[in-house]
């Protein structure tokens, strides 16, 4: 299956859906909230739209999970050995505040693992993808594009803009804070910066769902780095009855 997916057809895909919300991000908009608090906008319902509805007619026989339509119960989800985990804008908060740090989000997963994502952040400009044994990249540029060979003298740790918890604040405390240079970024960008090289850690104590995390867990995996389950070597597991990731930690 996997080899049957385009993923120039999934990069140009994300990038349409970029333009459609950038249509909205420069105009005034209102804002809506969902059951859980968590805002939502014309921006996210829209680029959702392009994105199944385009996922739908390239690859019919491949189901999708969004973030604004979760409609398939466990009893369904569970059979599936293919489907698409989209999140159309990762950081609608960062996007209201409009300073840049949201992105639109495709992943495929296999058997609850990522195995292509496209990451893109339209106002940065920065299109991250990978697809499995295939590398990963940054606007063309293989990753990682950095390396940090002084771990022992300096760290950059990744912390969220807008959802730090307060266990995450006491973890990073226990670190070595001479060495520690602390970095707050907005949506699946931290990811994909740890990906690049450009940020070692980014620790997250707090709650998340697994298409905040999906598409930008193939390419970190592709350029040599995990996201870790707290406490443990495990990797993050998809298509779970309960779609909240535990705890985790990304790193090498």
């Amino acid at each position: 299956m996997l080899n049957t997916i385009d993923i120039e057809a999934i990069k140009t895909l994300a990038l349409e859906a970029g333009d459609a919300i950038m249509e909205i991000y420069v105009q005034d908009f209102a804002i809506e909230y969902k059951e859980d608090n968590s805002p939502l906008t014309e921006a996210d319902l829209k680029a959702n739209d392009i994105i199944c509805s385009r996922l739908e007619k390239l690859y019919p026989n491949i189901p999708i999970m969004s973030e604004e339509t979760q409609d398939a119960p466990y009893e369904i989800r569970k059979t599936w050995e293919y489907y698409w985990c989209i999140d159309p804008i990762d950081g609608t908060k960062e996007f209201i505040k409009k300073n840049g740090e949201f992105t639109v989000n495709i992943a495929l997963i296999h058997k609850g693992t990522p195995v292509l994502g496209v990451v893109y952040a339209p106002v940065k400009e920065e299109l991250y993808w990978a697809k499995k044994d295939e590398g990963a990249f940054k606007n063309g540029e293989k990753l990682p594009l950095k390396i940090n060979h002084n771990p022992e003298d300096k760290l950059i740790v990744l912390t969220s803009r807008s959802h730090l918890s307060e266990e995450t604040k006491k973890f990073i405390q226990t670190f070595d804070t001479k060495k520690i240079e602390q970095k707050a970024v907005g949506s699946s960008l931290k990811l994909c910066m740890i990906a690049a090289g450009e940020a070692d850690i980014y620790p997250k104590l707090g709650a998340t769902s697994e298409w905040d995390t999906a598409a930008a867990d193939i390419i970190l995996r592709e350029a040599g780095k995990m996201i870790y389950q707290f406490g443990s070597t495990n990797p993050l597991i998809y298509n779970k009855e309960d779609l909240l990731n535990p705890w985790f930690i990304v790193k090498e």
